[in-house]
């Protein structure tokens, strides 16, 4: 099943909204404004890049107009997010945190994340393995700023939401290797996720011999040998598409499931229906794109 991400805008088109972002006119801030909702996903993407612009005003612009258009009416932003069928993680996420946390600001949650990936940048050596990449990426994301599994109250809803899992430094398997995924794409890693029944990883298939990331026992490198162990008690036939990376499509959708069971332990009945409803529209897309 193939996901479309987010339709690069063309070069053109770029360049001229790069250069109205910081545009004061109120015209022509609204006429952006307008251009890039409509773009949608695309839209998104493209603020959340330009955020980095090394123009600082352009910079600045770009992170106020990400936070109008992702945070008014965030449970429709993301609904129609789902249906785009154009998914790219950091955007999901961010349109999935705003869901429960309207006030989430981008500017505090771009900042931390490029801290975390220019301390890993100035520990890593040149030439270096994937593997030795992913040891200073443990270092720094559990070792320095103590990110752990929350074994404590691991159904507390914040474990699924990034911007709680920032502040709490503490997170379930999947928010923790989204957070990991996101250092290492700023980083120019590029790791996958997997997963797995009962426990969603990290895979890197760039070196000879694929590894895994368990964020969850703060950065354990496992082998595939060593997942066949740990997924005996399943008994589940382990095809090879257990081990291969997972659309982000359905990364996102296991949060919205893993949300209805936090809920529900909640008693949280309003917000049960809604991230139900998120399930389902997920399942609808796959559907219309098979058809």
């Amino acid at each position: 099943m193939k996901e479309n991400k987010p339709a690069p805008i063309k070069a053109t088109r770029r360049h001229a909204l790069l250069g109205l972002l910081d545009d004061t006119n109120t015209v022509v801030r609204s006429a952006v404004r307008a251009e890039l909702e409509r773009l949608g996903p695309s839209g998104v993407a493209f603020l959340r890049e330009a955020t980095h612009h090394e123009d600082a005003n352009i910079g600045c612009a770009a992170r106020d107009l990400l936070d109008a258009l992702t945070g008014g009416q965030p449970e429709r932003v993301f609904r129609d997010f789902i249906r785009s069928f154009n998914y790219e993680l950091e955007t999901g996420v961010l349109l999935l945190d705003r869901v429960a946390n309207p006030e989430v600001g981008m500017a505090d949650y771009e900042r931390f994340l490029a801290e975390v990936s220019d301390r890993c940048r100035e520990l890593m050596l040149h030439p270096s393995t994937a593997w030795e990449k992913c040891r200073v990426l443990n270092r720094v994301i559990f070792g320095e700023y103590g990110f752990c599994g929350d074994t404590d109250n691991f159904y507390d809803p914040r474990n699924s939401f990034l911007s709680d899992v920032v502040d709490r430094r503490r997170g379930i398997p999947i928010s923790l290797s989204i957070l990991y995924l996101l250092v290492a794409d700023r980083c120019n890693l590029e790791l996958s996720p997997v997963a797995f029944p009962g426990r969603f990883m990290v895979g890197c298939f760039l070196d000879a011999e694929p590894f895994y990331v368990d964020v969850f026992e703060g950065g354990v490198f496992r082998t595939i040998e060593e997942i066949e162990a740990m997924l005996e008690p399943y008994e589940i036939e382990l095809e090879p598409s257990i081990f291969a990376p997972c659309p982000v499509g359905e990364v996102l959708a296991r949060c919205c499931r893993n949300l209805v069971n936090q809920y529900s332990r909640a008693g949280d009945k309003s917000r049960v229906k809604l991230f139900s409803e998120y399930v389902n529209e997920f399942e609808a897309a796959y559907r219309l794109n098979d058809e």
